[in-house]
């Protein structure tokens, strides 16, 4: 193989390749007629991304990730040639010369690209999973807490949840397409960051897959059945406040400032306004008056500070209407009026002190 390529192409390629493999991957490069494949495996998770080049002889090697990505980082050159020599890939620069071990065919096995079932705006798409993804627990027993559910029809349905709230993200496909699985949040909120343009959803047998010019990845899939807002109960809603999200955030960081070590913040709900207001012994006390439109009862609900300010920051710059139901129910949040992204947000109560 000997192949030239742009040096800052390539390295964000390998990264993006790094980041979703385990440490001690090894990656696969590709020259061809039509470019360099960056490729990468291991029993759950497959990864592709193309990088322009000027092929001057194909091949296919197998090299370790982790040095080749850290000495693409490091060059200052505009390209970078590789080139087969013996048993190593020489990475070739006009003043300097790197070589990496060739490994075994087997440390790398062959692309899995399940059928493709959808397509959805890769922006879109990215946006919405920033939100709901939020919502998955970083490190749980449970698996099923830690991805998002992705279910197609006429809609892409997004939802994840940590058990204290949960994230429902409805969005436009650009056909329809059959699709429930159940995909680590962490992987795929990765893999969205490199997507770009129309993104391909992928689907078969314990397997899922996103893909767009340039890239792929397919992972294998988590059991999807039990995490459905459906599980929620919402029926008993007594209360709606309707008021601007960004000026809640806003007193909530403030007035969270003189909350218990808890931060727990309760909704005073009024005629026409809510209040906050919090006391700490050793920093003072605080309160904050804000305009809303109220109707119905009067339910005053108790939230811990950092859960509801992730909640209000998923409309921000809207006005958000909150659906609150008595006792220990969850509160229901979503756009006073809804846009292309139709979410809702489900923010469960705390016990206030």
């Amino acid at each position: 193989m000997d192949v030239t390529a742009p040096a800052h192409r390539l390295s964000a390629a390998v990264s993006a390749a790094g980041r979703l493999l385990p440490a001690r991957a090894a990656l696969r490069l590709r020259a061809d007629a039509g470019g360099l494949t960056v490729a990468g495996s291991d029993p759950d998770l497959t990864v592709r991304f193309g990088c322009p080049a000027t092929t001057h002889t194909d091949g296919s090697v197998a090299v370790p990730a982790a040095p080749l990505a850290e000495t693409l980082k490091m060059l200052d050159t505009d390209v970078v040639r590789l080139v087969v020599e013996g048993t190593r890939l020489a990475l070739r620069l006009d003043n300097a010369r790197f070589a990496l071990p060739l490994l075994s065919a087997g440390s790398a096995p062959p692309d899995a690209e399940p059928p493709r079932v959808s397509e959805v705006d890769g922006t879109t798409f990215a946006s919405a999973l920033r939100i709901v993804a939020g919502t998955a627990a970083k490190d749980d027993p449970l698996p099923l807490f830690t991805g998002v559910r992705l279910q197609a029809g006429e809609h892409l349905t997004l939802t994840a949840s940590d058990r204290y709230r949960m994230a429902v993200a409805r969005l436009p496909l650009r056909s329809p397409g059959a699709l429930d699985v159940l995909v680590p949040a962490a992987l795929l909120t990765e893999a969205a960051r490199q997507a770009k343009g129309v993104v391909g959803l992928h689907a078969g047998p314990g397997r899922f897959g996103l893909s767009w010019q340039g890239g792929l990845i397919g992972t294998a899939v988590l059991d999807a059945g039990f995490l459905s807002p459906d599980a929620i109960p919402t029926r008993s809603v007594d209360t709606t406040v309707t008021l601007n999200a960004d000026a809640l955030a806003a007193a909530v960081r403030r007035v969270g400032v003189y909350a218990e070590d808890r931060r727990v913040l309760t909704l005073e709900v009024g005629d026409t306004q809510v209040r906050l207001a919090s006391a700490r012994q050793d920093t003072g006390e605080a309160e904050e008056t804000l305009k809303a439109d109220v109707s119905g009862g009067r339910t005053s609900p108790s939230f811990q500070a950092r859960y509801l300010l992730d909640a209000l920051h998923a409309f921000a710059g809207e006005r958000v209407e909150l659906s609150i139901q008595p006792g220990m129910r969850a509160c229901v949040l979503r756009a006073a009026q809804p846009g292309e992204v139709e979410l809702t947000y489900y923010l469960m109560p705390m016990l206030a002190r």
